[in-house]
């Protein structure tokens, strides 16, 4: 286990005074088969979720780039599990989690909902290990081209953005769709598909059903310049 920590310490350049932060911040909570009594990851994931609101916030304010509205969606657009599981991938995060031997072989170290929730865990570590410097310096490191994007992206709400686009090539009216909704009653995740009738389709995670569609008519927004477009 000590080798392992140390690997990732070398991958984020951080050395943990309190190594067992970073070993509950990797170790799912289907390790041992869902019977050890190892603290998992999970009380972490949640003080990481609010850990990385406020730094991106913060770091949102401090640019001084558009009203409320802009404000919220690239917020939402950096702190969402897929962005998190981006960051998680540049590490090679999945390769340190302890999980259960069922849960690898259905390939749950490159899953983005565990890689998301991983991230979060391990931005919490830090946070609890190093303070907001130490956070705030890992956040600067591996969300800085995350957050140079956002400000590059149209200022627009993606649903309004998609449906005038479709609109003006001739598409159909974008369809929203519930896929999936996980999780417990008072953090639930929405997964929804956005069709654009003789376009395609592309899925969305989020808190609420609202996000989910946003990152859904993003993701098939993102997508558009393969489909030969305008």
């Amino acid at each position: 286990m000590l080798k392992r920590l140390a690997g990732l310490e070398e991958a984020i350049q951080i050395s943990f005074t309190n190594k067992n932060l970073i070993e509950k911040a990797l170790t799912h909570p289907s390790y041992g088969d869902g019977r050890s009594k190892k603290p998992n990851y999970e009380r972490l994931e949640f003080l990481g979720d609010r850990v990385l609101g406020l730094l991106t916030a913060e770091r949102l304010f401090a640019r001084k780039e558009g009203d409320e509205g802009s404000m919220a969606r690239r917020l939402n657009a950096l702190v969402r599990k897929e962005a998190c599981a981006q960051i998680a991938r540049k590490i090679d995060l999945g390769a340190y989690l302890l999980m259960s031997p069922s849960e690898v072989r259905q390939g749950g170290r490159d899953k983005t909902s565990i890689l998301g929730d991983a991230c979060e865990s391990l931005l919490a570590a830090i946070y609890l290990d190093g303070g907001m410097d130490a956070a705030g310096k890992f956040y600067d490191k591996f969300w800085h081209e995350e957050l140079e994007n956002v400000f590059k992206k149209s200022n627009k709400d993606p649903k309004t953005e998609l449906q005038e686009k479709a609109s003006a090539n001739k598409y159909g009216i974008p369809v929203y769709t519930v896929i999936e909704r996980s999780g417990p009653d008072h953090r639930p995740l929405f997964v929804i598909e956005v069709d654009v009738p003789g376009l395609g389709a592309a899925k969305g995670t989020g808190k609420s059903k609202k996000d989910a569609e946003r990152f859904a008519a993003l993701h098939l927004l993102e997508d558009w310049p393969q489909k030969n477009d305008n």
